[in-house]
């Protein structure tokens, strides 16, 4: 920690401006979580990306987590209605959220009260509030800010009042359109950040408006900067080395987007459901050009069904969806498995069941994909980790539809959805590319489900071959596609259909396990909570725990390899963002516990006695939370041994 006093302010092109000196504390960090927070519409996660943007191409590693309502547009100055944004940035990579934040920018102070009420603020927490709301007009406005500053000041937050509104005011008529650019200006300025790279991020975002918008907003980030050197007694810097490659700092929904238009497949079904609903924004700016289409279809049904008449027709399509649109889509699933039809599903999961939670994470939609059809209906799923392998996923799960003849399901969730992380550029390669139909004439003689007794796999027929016309059905079917009820028919198509999972697991490689490869307790993860279960692994290693982690990226087959990985530790837990009964409730007993769903696949296919510790808050698993609960496992253990 460094102590500057007397650092002379300077203007926002770095020259002395003549104001005011204020004595400043510089503070040199290794990381910072900071957040945003607004009334719906007032720009703060606008804000929040365009400041981990600018944090990136500095050097941060970083980690945006979007903090969106449920209700679309809810009331004003509302707790539940706090919209916002998460910045975690960091002199090393930044894989998760983090834990507590210890700066936040709130535009009222109501929606403060919602992460001061959810305990997402670190103690000590420095508050930059917006204190118009001290001289409203309205005399229960004015209490209900001064009882929550005078509460917070008690409890120990460190508040600082700003005024957003009067400063604002000075640049542009309406300050609620220009806070968020007003508060970028004052983190740049906290933060230490590069303001040319800033007044860049302003003319990428506003580029398509008129130059008098760009220039009002680049005077309101000025301003905010020139505030914060006037008036805070304090300066972060953390250390950072500039990339020496391009990075891509975007979210896993656009990764997703990109993804697919990597992967060669060039037709998206979906219908509108939060939150997977941006990858097709995405993909509607920018998919035509590459000769793709997006399809927009009347509801969920109706899109999963044009994806597979696309894929039968020769393509390889893609239907993006969450929890309740997938739940719409199984019927239709089940006649691209039954007709061995390459599909490609993304499922963004989100809390549920029913409408559940539209906009809080949650991974609970496990079964669904795997077991969710009425008969035998194998599938592929995989599992991505992080905005990387958004991208990464869809190349390798269109390889495995189009190889297989088969359906698979790629699991992300909210989490990832809005999430930003920066990542190598991908260089292209035109293997990931999806080859082109064949058109080559039918072999004489050959049928549609000429099922190999080995693999179950068969030749692709296109209705566009010479030769290639057949009858598509959902019904049992013989290797000619005709309707075949005959017990050994339908007994043999069963055994190919699952067969080509076998085959598949046949080509995968054994799970890395992160930590040691052997000690007293390993974390099995899926799905978004990796970043989180790794950091808390390197946490409890440095203080001396023989802790590790495997993260499966493949749930339906799993990778090779994982019973021997069990067996090198003397426990094994999963850490999931589902539902798990805890065993210390009155009524919960080792005859009716509930576990996790990895814990329960792990627990049946293994033969191993799995624990599970879950969080279902509609929130990121923090690293700080599973690391204390794993040091009370620990020392429960030592107890009891």
């Amino acid at each position: 920690m460094n102590a500057v006093t007397n650092l002379k302010p300077r203007d926002a092109a770095g020259r002395p401006t003549g104001s005011r000196v204020v004595a400043k504390q510089l503070l040199t960090l290794d990381e910072h979580v900071v957040e945003i927070m607004s009334d719906s519409g007032e720009g703060a996660q606008k804000c929040g990306q365009s400041f981990g943007a600018i944090a990136a191409r500095m050097g941060y590693g970083v980690w945006t987590v979007e903090i969106i309502p449920a209700e679309i547009q809810p009331p004003a100055r509302s707790i539940a209605g706090a919209s916002g944004n998460r910045i975690r940035i960091g002199r090393k990579r930044v894989t998760n959220g983090g834990d507590e934040t210890a700066v936040v920018v709130a535009f009222n102070e109501q929606v403060l009260l919602g992460r001061v009420n959810a305990g997402e603020l670190k103690p000590g927490c420095i508050v930059l509030l917006e204190n118009m709301w001290a001289g409203s007009s309205d005399p229960k406005i004015v209490a209900q800010f001064t009882e929550t500053r005078d509460r917070l000041v008690a409890e120990g937050y460190r508040v600082h009042e700003v005024p957003m509104e009067q400063q604002c005011k000075l640049h542009v008529p309406d300050p609620r359109k220009g806070k968020n650019m007003f508060v970028l200006g004052m983190l740049c300025n906290l933060y230490s950040m590069d303001m040319d790279l800033a007044r860049d991020q302003i003319h990428f975002i506003f580029g398509k408006k008129s130059e008098k918008v760009i220039n009002s907003n680049i005077a309101l980030l000025e301003a905010g900067w020139q505030w914060a050197e006037d008036n805070l007694d304090f300066k972060y810097s953390i250390p950072a080395t500039r990339a020496t490659e391009a990075q891509m700092v975007i979210n896993g929904n656009t990764a997703l987007a990109l993804g697919i238009l990597a992967s060669g497949m060039d037709i998206c079904a979906m219908y509108p459901i939060t939150p997977a609903t941006s990858v097709s924004h995405y993909l509607s700016d920018i998919f035509e050009k590459a000769g793709g289409i997006v399809h927009q279809a009347e509801d969920e049904i109706a899109a999963c069904a044009y994806a597979i008449g696309a894929s039968y027709a020769g393509k390889v399509a893609v239907t993006v969806t969450s929890g309740p649109g997938y739940s719409l889509k199984q019927e239709a699933i089940g006649l691209a498995v039954m007709a061995e039809i390459p599909l490609v599903v993304v499922n963004v999961q989100r809390g549920g069941p029913s409408t559940g939670q539209p906009t809080k994470v949650e991974q609970g939609d496990l079964f669904t994909v795997m077991f969710g059809s009425h008969g035998d209906a194998p599938k592929v799923v995989m599992a991505v980790g992080s905005i990387e392998d958004c991208f990464y996923s869809m190349i390798t799960a269109r390889r495995i539809a189009e190889t297989f003849n088969m359906v698979v399901v790629v699991l992300s969730d909210a989490a990832l959805a809005t999430a930003q992380q920066p990542f190598p550029r991908p260089k292209f390669d035109a293997d990931w590319i999806a080859p082109p139909i064949d058109q080559n004439p039918v072999p004489e003689g050959a049928r549609p489900y000429d099922w190999d007794p080995v693999t179950g796999l068969s030749r692709r027929f296109s209705p566009g071959q010479p030769g290639g016309m057949h009858t598509l059905t959902g019904l049992a079917h013989d290797e000619s596609s005709r309707v075949a009820y005959d017990p050994e028919i339908n007994s043999r198509a069963l055994h190919a259909r699952s067969l080509k999972l076998a085959a598949f697991q046949k080509t995968l490689m054994p799970p890395p396990v992160f930590g040691g490869e052997s000690g007293d307790l390993l974390i099995v993860g899926w799905g978004s909570t990796r970043g989180a279960i790794e950091e808390a692994v390197e946490r409890l290693r440095s203080e001396g725990h023989k802790v590790s982690s495997m993260h499966l990226a493949f749930l339906q087959p799993m990778q090779p390899g994982i019973k021997e990985v069990l067996k090198r530790f003397r426990h094994v837990m999963t850490i999931e963002g589902n539902w798990s009964d805890d065993p210390a409730d009155p009524l919960i007993d080792d005859t009716n516990r509930r576990y996790s769903a990895l814990a329960m696949l792990l627990r049946a296919r293994y033969l191993v006695d799995v624990d599970c510790w879950t969080e279902v808050r509609g929130r990121p698993i923090k690293p700080g939370s599973i690391c204390t609960e794993i040091r009370r496992r620990l020392v429960a253990e030592e107890l009891h041994s």
